[in-house]
């Protein structure tokens, strides 16, 4: 069965330069050309000069783009397959939440998940959806308090922004 990530990379501040130059270029080169359904780059190898060419698909290359803006931020980055079935552990990770609190999301019923003889396993796109459904929550709820305190008059109308204490 294959990994269902890669391992995470970070880059040392020293390359985040590289990664936003080489970020902003393919950003601007899709910009561009939105019809475009591949892209085609030259790899230069350093050890022989010799040039490569080489075409993806442009989906391909927006994920690259995106990848690079979290590389370039100084973020580290991993890729999961949309399909793949993680342990609950794994799940934890990528939440950034105990093992024993995801475990309790998915009795809850808050995340599809099978379970596999005695081992449950969630699928990374079911992970996704709770986590886009729960940060749209956390949203509304950071919405509805700061409304709330623009109309008792404790926060400014700067969204969020305290008013001095006097």
């Amino acid at each position: 069965m294959p990994e269902p990530a890669s391992r995470p990379v970070q880059l040392p501040y020293d390359q985040q330069k590289l990664a936003n130059d080489a970020r902003t270029k393919l950003r601007a080169h899709l910009a561009e050309h939105q019809t475009a359904t591949r892209v085609s780059f030259t790899f230069n190898v350093t050890d022989d000069g010799a040039d490569e060419p080489l075409t993806l698909p442009r989906e391909a290359v927006e994920l690259l783009a995106t990848a690079l803006d979290h590389l370039a931020a100084g973020r580290g980055v991993a890729l999961v397959a949309s399909a793949a079935e993680l342990t609950t552990q794994q799940a934890a990770d990528l939440l950034n939440v105990s093992r024993p609190f995801l475990i309790g999301l998915l009795e809850a019923g808050e995340i599809a998940h099978r379970t596999v003889g005695t081992h449950r396993r969630i699928t990374t796109s079911s992970l996704l959806d709770y986590q886009r459904k729960d940060d749209h929550r956390r949203q509304q709820m950071a919405d509805e308090l700061t409304q709330l305190g623009q109309e008792m008059g404790a926060v400014g109308p700067g969204r969020g922004r305290a008013l001095p204490r006097h």
